[in-house]
């Protein structure tokens, strides 16, 4: 298990303020709680009577340049013990921060709800990212849309729990 986030040094670093308010709120949310709230977000995708709540997880990685920590909300789906992050950015022509970070290096943290734990994240090719690719769009289809807005290959990021 990987340790509990300090949520006081997350929430007062001067990088937190520069995350767009969507992404403080919920952040601000998953650690306040200890990911009792946060960890199932409102999607804003309607589905029936109200909007779909989707999982979150909360990455933390090493920032590749600056060596400080850096906590991101995202998407996730799973594979069995594996958790999937989409490196979609809204379909924007870069990869996210967090992705290069990674490919930098691949051992990071995740906390899923209340529980931690200590990760190395791998890049999905093939069938396999085939597989794992359709798979996410059945928990948030908004990602084919992302995909058809770039030209990148928006890359599908497995997270191995690690002891």
């Amino acid at each position: 298990m990987a340790e509990k986030i300090d949520v006081e040094k997350v929430l007062s670093d001067p990088d937190f303020a520069k995350y767009p308010d969507w992404i403080k709120t919920h952040l601000r949310t998953y650690l306040e709680s200890g990911g009792e709230e946060g960890h199932l977000w409102p999607s804003g995708i309607k589905q029936g009577e109200g909007p779909t709540h989707i999982p979150t997880l909360l990455l933390t990685t090493v920032g590749r340049k600056s060596g400080k920590q850096r906590i991101l909300p995202l998407l996730y789906g799973k594979v069995g013990a594996d958790h999937i992050i989409i490196g979609s950015m809204g379909g924007a022509p870069k990869h996210p921060q967090w992705f290069l970070n990674l490919q930098a290096n691949p051992d990071a943290e995740i906390q899923v709800g209340t529980d931690h734990y200590k990760v190395r994240a791998r890049i999905a090719e093939g069938e396999e990212r085939e597989k794992i690719w359709s798979h996410m769009l059945t928990i948030f289809p908004v990602y084919g849309d992302y995909q058809k807005k770039t030209e990148r290959r928006i890359p599908v990021v497995v997270l191995e729990k690690q002891a």
